[in-house]
């Protein structure tokens, strides 16, 4: 497997998941505020390291988040901010 290292390879994301992404992501933080933690740093810490046990059971949030891949997540969350702050 010899990859040219001077192309860029192409990475692209169903639409029907973008949607449920901002679905996920919104039900996920509520349910890890309403136990008491920082819902950016768990999320993070999720996204990150692919433990499930940064988000809490709570409202069925562990399952929730797992739907989804988290290059998924993180490609909602980088669109929102840019979309907020371009």
């Amino acid at each position: 497997m010899n990859k040219d290292m001077n192309q860029t390879m192409k990475f692209t994301v169903e639409k029907d998941n973008v949607n449920e992404a901002k679905e996920i992501i919104t039900s996920v933080y509520k349910a890890l505020e309403e136990k008491g933690y920082k819902p950016i740093n768990q999320m993070i810490g999720y996204i990150l390291s692919g433990d499930p046990t940064y988000i809490t059971s709570y409202n069925n949030a562990r399952s929730i988040i797992r739907k989804l891949e988290r290059d998924e997540l993180l490609e909602e969350l980088l669109k929102s901010y840019l979309r907020e702050n371009m």
